[in-house]
């Protein structure tokens, strides 16, 4: 379902999680989607408008991941504070990595990756095909560990949020 809301996403489908027939049809043509931001040749960007997030290397993307970042909905911290969700726009790098689940006030984050204090790149067992965060970009479990098994994101590299 992940992939199939990734590929949606990409080519301005419904957003279902199905392959029905308009899926189905744009499955025939469709080519590896494309990163829209500019910065480093190789980064990971978060597209807010298309709710992806894309790992590109010389340019060009090798991996789309559907993901959810922050709602816009207003919620309040233990503080009592009432606080925007939002996910924060502009270049960023990877500056910590916990490998296993991270607590926090607002929950539990699966292996994540931080770019912006507490702003994270994150497994979750829910990943909705909207913006439902906090403010993190949330992708699923699954993806989360081929993040880490794969490197994609090591500390120092380029996360860019648009």
């Amino acid at each position: 379902m992940q992939a199939v809301l990734a590929f949606q996403k990409a080519n301005g489908l419904g957003r279902d999680g199905l392959v029905g027939p308009a899926t189905r049809a744009a499955l025939e043509s469709a080519g590896r989607p494309t990163a829209r931001g500019g910065g480093p040749a190789d980064r990971v960007e978060i597209d807010l408008q298309r709710q992806l997030l894309l790992v590109v290397r010389g340019g060009a993307v090798q991996v789309a991941l559907n993901t959810s970042t922050g709602s816009g909905e207003l919620y309040e911290t233990e503080d009592g504070e009432q606080v925007r969700a939002t996910t924060p726009t502009g270049s960023f790098s990877v500056f910590r990595g916990v490998d296993k689940m991270d607590e926090s006030d607002l929950g539990k984050l699966w292996r994540p990756r931080y770019f912006y204090r507490g702003w994270a790149v994150h497994g979750a067992t829910s990943v909705p095909a909207y913006p439902a965060s906090h403010g993190c970009a949330r992708v699923s479990n699954p993806a989360m560990d081929m993040i880490w098994a794969k490197d994609l994101m090591p500390v120092g590299s380029a996360v860019v949020v648009l």
